[in-house]
């Protein structure tokens, strides 16, 4: 089907400061990961996203295009600063963290030809920003538009647990699938029962699917009447930025190569127990691709298993 897949959220640089050796600068952010990961699994993605019109901003966009992610219209605004999370090391290499980021996007336009929307981590959270991405997955899903979303927490912004999860409860129900991680939940929802929290979310009127990533263990898929669990294949790790990102765009990527996310609701709630199985292994391992090199550096089809996704 024609018609891109629009991720909205965050963009930042990570700045690294060593107590001894030269400044590190790393683009990152949750969505545009996922942007980035759609976009190499060969699905047309459209990112979303605010940036200066700054070097680092550009940093960013060069980032973006050179796996062919679209900028919107309206996402590289003049005077404005990009977004930074500065890591400040010590002498044992523990980072103290500084942020510089605002979250303000405004009202957005549900492109015509749009075939799903992703959203997630702090562009879903965060204030003022969040209004609008909330009102724009409740007219995507109206219009029965496949909407996927992983809360992906981060702790720093996290002031008050109930609210969040009360915060997470309301993207998720506008969404057919949702991502979340095992800390997320510990975040969130600690010392409850995994699969009693994820059925919670499943329960939505529009939730098809409930994915819990567990890092080293594997995936657990929750559907209405199926629990399937995918462990991680073996895996040299260089370091897990970004795994949780690769692994959400490898699950949109298999979706729309299989029309699920066309033609409108009860596609994903009908997929059986092997092709769960089939999904969420695909994702695990292109998420192990990540984890074996360095930073978010989500793989290209090229780069994954000749028989992926079910190998």
């Amino acid at each position: 089907m024609s018609g891109r897949f629009l991720v909205v959220g965050e963009s930042l640089v990570d700045i690294v400061l060593p107590v001894d050796g030269p400044r590190e600068d790393a683009v990152g952010g949750s969505p545009l990961n996922v942007a980035v990961g759609l976009a190499r699994l060969d699905v047309p993605t459209t990112l979303v996203t605010l940036l200066g019109d700054d070097d680092l901003g550009r940093a960013v966009a060069d980032h973006a295009h050179a796996s062919d992610v679209l900028l919107s219209e309206g996402s590289v605004v003049v005077g404005r600063t990009t977004s930074t999370a500065t890591a400040h090391l010590d002498e044992q290499h523990a980072a103290t963290y500084d942020f510089d980021l605002v979250w303000d996007l405004p009202r957005q336009e549900l492109p015509d030809e749009v075939r799903g929307v992703h959203v997630g981590s702090l562009g879903a959270s965060l204030h003022p920003g969040r209004a609008s991405v909330v009102d724009l997955v409740t007219r995507a899903a109206a219009d029965d538009v496949f909407v996927s979303y992983d809360p992906n927490i981060r702790p720093f912004f996290l002031e008050d647990a109930e609210a969040a999860w009360r915060d997470v409860v309301e993207v998720g129900a506008a969404a057919r699938l949702v991502k979340l991680s095992d800390e997320d939940l510990h975040v969130l929802r600690p010392d409850e029962d995994a699969e009693k929290v994820c059925r919670e979310l499943l329960a939505s009127e529009q939730t098809e699917l409930v994915v819990l990533t567990r890092g080293p263990e594997g995936a657990t898929a929750y559907a209405l009447d199926a629990v399937v669990d995918v462990p991680a294949p073996p895996t040299d790790v260089v370091d897990t930025v970004g795994a949780g990102d690769s692994f959400m765009a490898a699950m949109l990527a298999l979706l729309c190569d299989w029309g699920v996310v066309d033609g409108g609701a009860g596609k994903l709630s009908a997929l059986d127990d092997d092709r769960l199985r089939m999904l969420v292994g695909g994702a695990v391992t292109a998420a192990a691709v990540t984890c074996s090199r360095r930073g978010a550096n989500p793989p290209t089809r090229r780069e994954l298993p000749t028989a992926w996704p079910a190998s």
